[in-house]
């Protein structure tokens, strides 16, 4: 009995190292099912200083294909990695970041997940931030990019062929590498390879400077024209003043007219480039190093972007073709003409959410995208049904309005007055002109650029960037400002809610849209008190200020669809 336990024993200790063994032999026959035939490494310095790195790997596939497959870099890149897609001609493929490579540390690498799906042929595309260029202060020609000078790999490439791509004109003057190109035969797996490139350049080829969002407003009017608005809201990065700003408008945008912050013209935007429709912005004031700056551009789009069939409309527009820099978050609302109503809506900008406005007689289309980076032709599409009828809804409204008054007028000049009597025409339906919209606007706009001076503030001097003696005088001083801009507001909304139509609906909303700001501000200092409490975890806390920060730009983006209804009003 003793004998047949022990030989039962040992014939289970055999078969579990067998299958122990074959399922080794299995795994390593798998991963010798392919190798990793070249690998073309292309690194790209975009516009405003970020870097883009494309890897295109061919595979030779020689029997079972790889589920999966480890690209990346040394691992101090890691903190710099923004954005990752992985795809393979009109298909994407999952990506996760920060993959541990076989216990190894040192390695930052993605793993791209083919989903069973047999490829030879895929790209990886990382983008990195602009902090791994840097701008010598006493010489601002001279830059240097950090960067991984080859991929890091799982298995040896037997080529890999590398091309640092720099703005025209820039020349290499030095660094780790020989030159803006080079190779490597057989490189080894799990390359190290930091490296960096010294080079010259002079004029605005590479401006250093962090987007943080970039708002599109597209409008219709009753008779089909088009207009854009572009406004940008940026951060100047690099060691000098920054005096001029390039950007990307929509193909065939026409007359294009910079403002700031305030509504205030800026000098004429010059064409940089007709291929991409680039053109170079000047500020009324440079902007310092670490200063933010908004301002917009206004331009005219063809009418050949929109179609025509009875009452049934289609816009389509070209969406971010030829962009040469990464956005935090952008935004791009389309505000149809009043009595417009959206049939259907469409785009293939990947990871991005959009939703659809109403009120009383304005139908809007927002699109949002976070880390905006896009690979070939984006498009956003609308149609909807319109009656020209409509068009004829404004001018009516002011003829009637015109007639009340003037029945007034002269039933108030028929009496018989028994002494000196003022007669006051009544504030309802009151025409107002376009230098009170210009005025309603300007001052909200200060208004909303104190709030952001003010918000900048208190950060500072959290992070300690500032000593609190000077924290209070320019608290108190921003304060003083906001007040005095604040007490105009109310008589300006008073006489748009007295004025009647669309422009009481727009003052009820923006006062919904005011307090829903107010209590998102509220509720996040609520949440800020008690997670610095400890009565609410990091993770809680993080979910709630992303719950708030999404109402607040809706909320935003509600005021900022009104000033651009308003503003359309001052021509």
């Amino acid at each position: 009995m003793k004998k047949t336990t022990i030989l039962f024993t040992v014939l289970a200790i055999a078969v579990v190292i067998s299958v122990s063994l074959l399922s080794n032999v299995r795994i390593a026959k798998a991963d010798g099912e392919y190798s990793i035939e070249n690998v073309f490494h292309t690194v790209t310095i975009m516009y405003n200083g970020y870097v883009f790195i494309n890897d295109t790997v061919t595979l030779n596939i020689t029997g079972q294909a790889p589920n999966d497959f480890l690209i990346g870099f040394p691992s101090e890149y890691g903190d710099s990695v923004l954005k990752c897609i992985a795809f393979s001609g009109s298909d994407t493929f999952p990506v996760t970041l920060n993959v541990p490579v076989d216990n190894r540390i040192g390695f930052y690498c993605a793993r791209v997940d083919f989903e069973g799906q047999r490829v030879q042929v895929f790209t990886v595309e990382f983008v990195l931030s602009n902090s791994l260029l840097s701008q010598n202060p006493q010489n601002v020609t001279l830059f240097e990019l950090n960067f991984p000078a080859y991929p890091t790999l799982v298995k040896e490439a037997g080529f890999c062929n590398v091309s640092v791509v720099v703005p025209a004109g820039a020349l290499y003057s030095g660094g780790t590498v020989g030159n803006f190109t080079y190779g490597q035969e057989n490189l080894q797996e799990l390359t190290h390879s930091p490296a960096t490139v010294d080079f010259l350049l002079t004029g605005e080829a590479v401006t250093k400077v962090d987007i943080a969002k970039l708002e599109r407003d597209i409008s219709v009017n009753e008779f089909g024209e088009i207009q854009g608005v572009d406004t940008y809201r940026i951060t100047n990065m690099a060691p000098e003043d920054l005096m001029a700003f390039q950007v990307f408008l929509p193909p065939n945008a026409s007359n294009p007219e910079a403002t700031d912050q305030l509504g205030r013209p800026m000098a004429n935007s010059i064409l940089t480039d007709t291929n991409t429709n680039r053109y170079q912005v000047t500020f009324n004031l440079n902007v310092s190093s670490g200063e933010s700056n908004k301002f917009s551009v206004q331009y005219s789009l063809p009418s050949n972007y929109l179609t025509r069939n009875a009452n049934d409309f289609a816009l389509k527009i070209p969406m971010f073709e030829h962009e040469n820099y990464y956005v935090d978050q952008t935004s791009v609302t389309i505000v149809l003409p009043e009595g417009a109503k959206i049939k259907t809506f469409e785009s293939n900008l990947a990871g991005s959410s959009s939703s659809i406005g109403k009120s009383v007689y304005l139908e809007t289309v927002t699109l949002r995208q976070e880390d905006l980076l896009v690979l070939g032709n984006a498009s956003l599409g609308v149609s909807y049904e319109y009656n020209p009828v409509w068009a004829a809804f404004r001018p009516t409204m002011w003829m009637w309005t015109a007639a009340i008054i003037g029945c007034t007028v002269v039933a108030v000049a028929r009496r018989k007055p028994t002494g000196p009597t003022k007669v006051a025409l009544p504030a309802t339906g009151m025409k107002l002109g376009p230098e009170y919209f210009r005025s309603f606007v300007e001052t909200y706009e200060e208004k909303k650029k104190i709030d952001s001076e003010l918000e900048s503030l208190e950060t500072r001097v959290e992070k300690g960037k500032i000593p609190r003696r000077r924290y209070k005088v320019m608290r108190k001083t921003l304060e003083a400002r906001l007040g005095a801009v604040s007490r105009r507001l109310p008589e300006y909304k008073e006489r748009m809610r007295t004025a009647g139509g669309q422009y009481s609906a727009l003052m009820l909303q923006l006062e919904v849209a005011e307090a829903e700001t107010n209590e998102v501000r509220a509720n996040i200092k609520n949440a800020e008190t008690l997670h610095h409490r400890g009565e609410l975890s990091l993770e809680a806390y993080r979910n709630r200020l992303g719950d708030y920060q999404r109402k607040k730009e809706k909320a935003e983006n509600t005021i900022n669809g009104i000033l651009l209804r308003l503003r359309e009003e001052t021509r």
